[in-house]
């Protein structure tokens, strides 16, 4: 009976009919295959954007202060001043005859100038000096290097075990930790990872209330 009602149609409608069935079962296949290509296409795209961290002979970089171009800055302008100073009191002192035939105003006035010049760069770096600007670690043997301005406004690196690492006991105001003998201060905030952290500080290693522990003399 569907052969007599084929035969019946006209000839270009049998025609249509029969492109029609060549063609249905392709564009059944190439619907189903669009979704998997889609996915394969959006896993890739998430497997590229996975590698975010930077690595260094030092190591990965796990932290990054914030103000080390603010410290750059003050300290460069600091070392101007200084140098300035340095240039133009004599000569202000000389055309103003201040201090002349008086010792005493001499030694006040280059006490003054001594003070602004030497004592000001001295009391910065000072405080600066244990600022991290950014912190590289080396998983492999759990070493960190710590990179800080030294006087010379130069990176200085330091270079440190994990297990080197103290806390002080009282809070220090320029150092929350110490690597060694050198104290250097971290903002706990600005670590992407929190889990680096804990590990710089040993927050992550067991604890034990052992008298042995309790005993145990602060080095700091």
């Amino acid at each position: 009976m569907a052969v007599r009602l084929v035969q019946s149609l006209p000839r270009h409608a049998v025609h249509l009919f029969s492109f029609s069935l060549r063609h249905f079962v392709p564009l059944r296949t190439v619907r189903r295959s669009a979704p998997i290509l889609s996915k394969v296409h959006s896993t890739c795209q998430g497997s590229q954007s996975l590698s975010t961290t930077s690595y260094t002979e030092d190591g990965s970089l796990v932290y990054t202060g914030s103000l080390g171009t603010a410290i750059r800055g003050v300290k460069i302008f600091s070392y101007s001043t200084s140098g300035a100073s340095l240039i133009l009191m004599p000569q202000i002192l000389l055309k103003t005859g201040l201090g002349m035939g008086n010792i005493a105003l001499e030694v006040i006035s280059c006490g003054i100038i001594g003070f602004f010049t030497f004592l000001t760069p001295i009391i910065l770096h000072f405080i600066t000096k244990g600022y991290v600007i950014r912190l590289y670690h080396d998983p492999d043997r759990d070493t960190y290097t710590a990179i800080t301005y030294s006087v010379f406004l130069t990176e200085k690196r330091c270079v440190f075990h994990q297990s080197q690492v103290r806390i002080p006991a009282v809070s220090k105001m320029f150092a929350n930790f110490y690597a060694g003998h050198m104290g250097l201060f971290v903002n706990p905030d600005l670590f992407p990872i929190p889990q680096d952290y804990n590990h710089l500080m040993g927050y992550d290693k067991p604890f034990s209330f052992t008298k042995e522990d309790m005993d145990k003399p602060d080095k700091t």
